[in-house]
């Protein structure tokens, strides 16, 4: 058979399972996406502020936050867990409903998904993922550049798509959609 007949293995979450343990990637469609070593110490720092301001609002809630490496299985409709074809690995996850916790992580689209872009994961958050999250119906998606010190914020319309990015920067608050008491403040999570 000629090479270029062949099908292209389309990866799941059962083969993801399989994956050695210090193998650090992300399926998308069922193309398997490395990621980057370790993140940078600005890339952390960022995740930490922003993961203590967000996790405190959320303490005691029904909401619940969780913070990368946690495995967020996005089947399609009718796909079973192990046959899913995208698992991701936000920085930043959002879940409100209990049922979509297991004890892998979660099944099923978040409320919310943060994301800090790193130079290495710009391209896959900005176009790939937001593509995904769009598709899948996660409400809300905020991209964090800690290089630039700007948050890019895309809330899911009525017609499923995401709305006109909103851009803050570094001196701003930022309230998000489905939980408008809480602030984000900006400053304190990019500050030096």
């Amino acid at each position: 058979m000629d090479s270029s007949a062949q099908e292209l293995k389309v990866y799941t979450y059962g083969d993801y399972l399989k994956f050695e343990d210090h193998a650090r990637c992300e399926i998308i469609g069922g193309v398997i996406y490395n990621m980057s070593p370790a993140p940078r110490s600005r890339h952390q720092q960022v995740l930490w502020r922003l993961s203590n301001q967000i996790g405190n609002y959320f303490e005691g809630k029904t909401c619940q936050m969780f913070i990368a490496p946690f495995d967020v299985r996005l089947p399609k409709p009718g796909e079973k867990s192990l046959s899913a074809t995208n698992v991701v690995q936000p920085d930043i996850v959002v879940v409100c409903d209990p049922k979509k916790i297991d004890f892998r992580g979660c099944k099923g689209v978040p409320d919310w998904i943060i994301e800090i872009t790193s130079p290495s994961t710009a391209k896959t958050d900005r176009r790939l993922k937001f593509m995904l999250y769009e598709e899948t119906g996660v409400k809300e998606y905020w991209i964090v550049n800690p290089e630039k010190n700007t948050l890019s914020v895309f809330i899911r319309e009525k017609d499923g798509m995401y709305g006109s990015e909103m851009v803050f920067a570094e001196h701003q608050s930022v309230a998000p959609s489905s939980f408008p008491e809480l602030r984000v403040d900006l400053n304190r999570v990019f500050v030096k």
